[in-house]
Parts: C-alpha cells; structure tokens; sequence
C-alpha cells in the first residue's frame, strides 16, 4: 500500500492537483482504513529520502495536501528536478529489488515487480513516459543497469544486474537501509544480504 501511496501521490504532483484524503481513501488505502496514518507516515518518509519531497497537510478542515519539494538548496548543489528526480526514485526502487533478490534478476520479473507499483512497461507512463525504454535504454546507457541476454533462451530472456555507475554512485548498505525503513524492519531481517553489506565496507 506504501509503494501504491507513493506513486498516486507522484503522479497527482505531476499536475500539481492537491491531494484529499478522501482521494487516498478510495483509490489506494481502501481497505486499509485503519492503518491509513501509518500508511501516510511510510509513503511521507519514502517521499522525503528518495524523491526530496515533503507531503503537507494545507487544509487541515478538508484534509487536503500537496507535496512541497524539500532538497537542500546548498550553493552549486546539483539538483535533478522534476522528472529527472522522480526517474532517480523509480530507478534506486529497480535497485533495491535487484539486490534484495541475489544481485541479478530476469525481465520479466522486474515488469512484473513494476506492474504492482502501477507501472506498466508497454504503457506511457504520465511520470516516466515510456518505461521500458527508460529502463532498457536510458538507465543502460547511463550505466545504472546492464542487460545481458540468457544464453539459450527463446524467445530470448534477459537478466539485470547493476552498472557500474549505481556500484559508484550509492551502495548495497544504503540500498538495503531503504528497503528496511520501506518495510518497517530492520537491516539484519535480511540476513544474507546484510552480510554481503557488512563484506563490502
């Protein structure tokens, strides 16, 4: 419900639509009802360590919301904005999901972990545009993602596994910080990959 807030909340700020509470009710938190603070708090905290965001109640009568960008402003600070800020969150969300599951995973098991959060490969996404392409192309070429076919495959399978510029740019320890504080656990429920961290330092 966390990773469906999150997206929901992206794409209304895309628009810049204030968001109702009324809105998170029945779209995504439905039957959830009664976890509905802890399910805004996980999203907020999501928001704010990936995407730099900030949801914040402006109406506290009619429990309406906007999400408010919340980077540093730091002088000479690079600051990818809007959509570049977003693909860096779907992208560290690709990360995560590689190495939660053994450093390397097929395809189509990366369309179908996107397909839960609503993003759907063969579809324009109003956020990342065309999906497959961002991941198979954009992030490749960028060198966050390599893609190598699987021998012997047909119709030909493909494996990801991280590039060279994610193993540079942030780490399995971080990585995995996130996926805890996304679950609510702490890094060691995750005992291999807790190893391969505390190995890599």
């Amino acid at each position: 419900q966390v990773s469906e807030l999150v997206q929901f909340l992206l794409v209304k700020d895309q628009k810049k639509i204030p968001i109702k509470r009324a809105d998170m009710l029945k779209n995504i938190i439905r039957e959830y009802r009664n976890a509905y603070s802890e399910i805004v708090r996980r999203a907020d905290r999501t928001l704010q360590e990936v995407f730099g965001l900030q949801l914040v109640e402006i109406d506290t009568k009619r429990h309406i919301y906007i999400l408010i960008n919340n980077l540093p402003r730091a002088e000479g600070q690079h600051l990818c904005r809007g959509k570049e800020k977003e693909k860096m969150g779907l992208l560290l969300v690709i990360l995560s999901f590689i190495f939660m599951k053994g450093n390397s995973v097929k395809d189509s098991a990366l369309w179908e972990f996107l397909h839960l959060l609503r993003v759907y490969p063969g579809k324009q996404h109003s956020v990342f545009g065309d999906v497959r392409k961002l991941v198979t192309e954009e992030f490749v070429r960028q060198k966050y993602l390599e893609i190598t076919p699987i021998p012997l495959t047909d119709p030909p399978e493909f494996k990801f596994q991280w590039g060279p510029r994610a193993e540079n740019e942030t780490s399995k320890k971080d990585v995995l910080n996130f996926v805890a504080k996304m679950q609510g656990k702490d890094p060691t429920f995750w005992a291999s990959q807790y190893s391969e961290t505390e190995a890599n330092q």
